[in-house]
């Protein structure tokens, strides 16, 4: 029984460890302390349910991980938009290290696939949650942050979470950048959610945006704001070719 018990043990500890490389690898960092990683993507949930094994949850290394992704961030923008005021800045800012963007950025790493949840958060749909996927964001930040040092960390940022939203525009607020311009003719943007798809613990929300009941654009997302955001953007792309349709008088 203890053989069985010590092979059991050791068939673990190598999925764990391939599982671990294959993280690794989509991130572009390997870790000289493995421990840091496992502990990044470890739910209070996981360590809540094995307490006796006293493994450690990522929460701390989420605090850590989100001091050095706001530093990253805000030398970004400091650095990328010289003529901005200090105001701008920081709602920009705030965009980018948002709970949907961050969790954008983590599914195209894959990350959700390698989170460790407790059965009970697993089945509530846990590692569809962007809070959750987020947090563990933050969380392989830190670690990297430990373990290699603060320029290895910011290089992971600016490539896998600035770089990506910046090309996507994320970080832009489009929803008051639209108010603005059709304020200017006496209009509004007007959004409408027009669908809520999969199930409790997943939802997605598909919203239109309408400006004199005419559809600039339509986005989907896993909350309504990310999803009223992404109709924006897709407006501001659409607008200047609308303006036709716009500017037919209304009939009395």
């Amino acid at each position: 029984m203890k053989k069985m018990s010590e092979e059991k043990n050791v068939k673990k500890a190598a999925e764990t460890k391939i599982t671990l490389a294959m993280l690794e690898e989509a991130i572009g960092y390997s870790f000289s302390d493995e421990n840091l990683l496992l502990t990044a993507v470890t739910h209070t949930s996981f360590a809540n349910e094995l307490k006796h094994r006293h493994i450690r949850h990522n929460e701390r290394l989420e605090f850590l991980g989100d001091a050095v992704l706001e530093a990253v961030s805000s030398e970004f923008l400091y650095k990328s938009y010289p003529k901005k005021p200090e105001g701008e800045l920081s709602t920009m800012r705030a965009s980018m290290v948002c709970e949907p963007s961050l969790a954008i950025c983590a599914r195209r790493l894959g990350l959700p696939k390698f989170l460790r949840l407790g059965h009970g958060e697993e089945g509530t749909g846990g590692r569809e949650k962007d809070s959750i996927i987020s947090d563990a964001t933050e969380a392989v930040i830190g670690a990297i942050y430990l373990d290699g040092g603060f320029e290895k960390a910011r290089e992971f940022v600016l490539t896998h979470i600035l770089k990506v939203l910046k090309d996507d525009e994320l970080y832009r607020d489009f929803k008051t950048e639209l108010q603005e311009i059709v304020q200017e003719h006496g209009w509004n943007a007007e959004y409408v959610l027009i669908a809520e798809d999969g199930p409790p613990h997943a939802r997605r929300y598909t919203t239109e945006v309408r400006v004199r009941g005419i559809v600039l654009g339509s986005g989907c997302g896993t909350t309504k704001k990310m999803a009223s955001k992404l109709a924006a953007r897709e407006a501001m792309k659409t607008i200047d070719s609308r303006w036709d349709e716009l500017n037919v008088p209304e009939e009395n």
